[in-house]
C-alpha cells in the first residue's frame, strides 16, 4: 500500500496477479480461490454487474464502471472479488469528484480507481480476513485489518459480505478506496529518508526512468545506509566522471516488474536491470538482499514497489573497484 502503511517482509500470504493494463486484459487476470458451495453457485444467476444493478444501492459504481469501459470485463468469466462502494460511499468524496471522474478525459484515472477495488479470484469473507493483503487489478495491494472489531480494507469498513454472483463475489464497503498516484520518485521524496538516493538517481540520469511507466521494484537504501559507506564514497560517486559507476550501482538496486515480498522470498534471487543477480534470504522474520537487511517492505507506488534496505548494494565489479585504493 501507500508509504505510510507497511508490513514486515515475512508476514504476507497474498493472492498475487500480474499487472493489468487495460479493460480487455482485466478479464484474463482472474485466478481461483476458496470453493463456494454448489448450491450457492447454482443460485447465483447474475454476474457482478447485473447483481450490482439489481441491488439498487450501487448506481454510482455501475455508472463509473460503464464510463470506464469495464462493464464487459466484469461481466466476463472471472472470477473476481469486488469491494463495492455504495452510493453513500461515493457521496462522501469531495464535492465534484465523481462528476470530474466521469468525464471522458478522465477515463484512465477512473479505470485505475475501479480496478483497485477488484481482486482476481473468488474470496469469501473468511478468506479475506485470513490474508492481510491482496493484489488488486492495478498491481497495487489493498490492506485488510480489523479496527474496533470491524473488518476494514484500506480504512474503508466492510459492511456486508459474500454476495455471490455467477462470476465472483461482492463485499460492500462504506468508502471509496484510492490507489497511490505517486510514482517511485515521488513516494521516496515524500518519505524524507532517501535524499541521497534521489540525488544519486538524478546525477545518474535515472530519475526519469524511476518516474516512468514501469512497473519496477526498487531496493531503496536510506540516507543512513549511504552514510555507512567509507568516508568520501558518496561525494566521489556523484562526480560527473563517475556517472557510469554510479549508474551501475543504482541499477543493481532495481528489478523489472512489481515484485512483492512473498514472491521475492520464494524466488530466492532476482536479476537486476544492471545485469547481476541479488540473493534474497530469510531467517525467521529477517530478510536480506545480499548482506542488506530489509527494514520495510511492500511500499506501493503508482509504477512499482519499494523495499527499504539498511545498506547500499554493490555489484561485485564495483565493490572490487572501490576497494582498490584501500589496497595501496
Amino acid at each position: 500500500m501507500r508509504f505510510q502503511r507497511y508490513q514486515s517482509f515475512g508476514l504476507f500470504a497474498v493472492a498475487a496477479c500480474s499487472f493489468v493494463a487495460s479493460a480487455p486484459a482485466l478479464a484474463q487476470c482472474a485466478g481461483t480461490a476458496s470453493a463456494v458451495s454448489a448450491a450457492s453457485m447454482s443460485a447465483a444467476t447474475g454476474d457482478i454487474v447485473d447483481t450490482a444493478i439489481a441491488a439498487g444501492s450501487f448506481k454510482t459504481l455501475v455508472a463509473a464502471v460503464q464510463a470506464a469501459g469495464l462493464a464487459e470485463a466484469l461481466k466476463g468469466p472471472g472470477p473476481f472479488t469486488v469491494f463495492a462502494p455504495t452510493d453513500e460511499a461515493f457521496a462522501k468524496l469531495p464535492k465534484g469528484t465523481v462528476e470530474t471522474l466521469l468525464k471522458p478525459e478522465n477515463k484512465g484515472k477512473l479505470a485505475e480507481i475501479l480496478k483497485y477495488h477488484v481482486v482476481p479470484g473468488r474470496f469469501l469473507a473468511a478468506d479475506v480476513l485470513a490474508a492481510p493483503a491482496f493484489a488488486s487489478l492495478t498491481g497495487q495491494r489493498v490492506d485488510i485489518a480489523m479496527s474496533s472489531g470491524a473488518p476494514m480494507i484500506d480504512g474503508a469498513k466492510i459492511v456486508k459480505t459474500d454476495i455471490i454472483t455467477s462470476n465472483g463475489v461482492i463485499h460492500v464497503i462504506d468508502s471509496v478506496i484510492m490507489p497511490s498516484t505517486d510514482n517511485i520518485v515521488q513516494t521516496a521524496d515524500k518519505a524524507g529518508m532517501f535524499k541521497t538516493l534521489l540525488a544519486a538517481a538524478t546525477a545518474a540520469g535515472l530519475d526519469s526512468t524511476l518516474s516512468g511507466e514501469g512497473p519496477l521494484t526498487v531496493f531503496a537504501p536510506t540516507d543512513a545506509a549511504f552514510a555507512k559507506l567509507p568516508k568520501g564514497t558518496v561525494e566521489m560517486l556523484l562526480k560527473p566522471e563517475n556517472k557510469e559507476t554510479l549508474t551501475s550501482i543504482l541499477k543493481y538496486h532495481v528489478i523489472s516488474g512489481r515484485v512483492f515480498s512473498p514472491d521475492a522470498i520464494k524466488a530466492g534471487k532476482a536479476p537486476t536491470v544492471q545485469g547481476d543477480k541479488v540473493q534474497i534470504t530469510q531467517s525467521g522474520s529477517s530478510v536480506k538482499i545480499n548482506d542488506a537487511t530489509v527494514v520495510k517492505a511492500d511500499l506501493d507506488s503508482s509504477n512499482g514497489v519499494i523495499h527499504v534496505i539498511d545498506s547500499v548494494l554493490l555489484p561485485k565489479a564495483v565493490a572490487e573497484k572501490l576497494a582498490q585504493p584501500a589496497a595501496h
